[in-house]
């Protein structure tokens, strides 16, 4: 794959999924490093997104320890249950925030930070990492990010 990625022009988030998608497979197509694919998928949505912070946290040791990313300078450590990260991993589902300050419990490791999507990452069927996705707007994720961003997490392979 080329290291530009291709970007139609005036386009609304569905496109911009849609054409990411393909390119973002043949990316990580034949790649076997966790870091090296976390890496780019969290540069293609920041590049094509342009959202205030794009990343991945890790279960280790029963906590969520930051993986690669892109923004902003980040929380480090997530327990289990704790804020929107914490919460998705304990519920195995995606979380749709709207209002991070109407959250409870949320953890703000950015004040900018207005609203969150977080997806949790399967291996076996355990939760062993989310992506995480923060936006300087409120509301700005909906069913359609949803929907594409469990999409591409599903194109990372974990070892083991």
């Amino acid at each position: 794959m080329s290291e530009e990625l291709s970007l139609p022009a005036n386009s609304g988030k569905k496109e911009m999924y849609m054409a990411l998608l393909p390119q973002l497979e043949a990316l990580l197509a034949g790649e076997t490093d966790l870091t090296a694919n976390l890496a780019n998928m969290a540069a293609v949505l920041k590049e094509a997104f342009g959202f205030l912070w794009v990343g991945f946290y890790l279960v280790r040791e029963n906590q969520l320890v930051l993986g690669p990313f892109q923004g902003p300078v980040a929380c480090t450590r997530i327990g289990f249950g704790k804020g929107v990260c914490g919460k998705a991993w304990e519920t195995g589902q995606t979380l749709l925030i709207p209002d991070v300050e109407a959250f409870p419990g949320h953890i703000a490791c950015s004040s900018a930070s207005r609203s969150e999507i977080v997806v949790p990452l399967f291996s076996n069927g355990k939760v062993v990492a989310v992506l995480d996705v923060d936006s300087e707007k409120l509301a700005h994720f909906d069913a359609t990010d949803q929907l594409y961003l469990e999409k591409m997490v599903q194109l990372i392979s974990f070892p083991g």
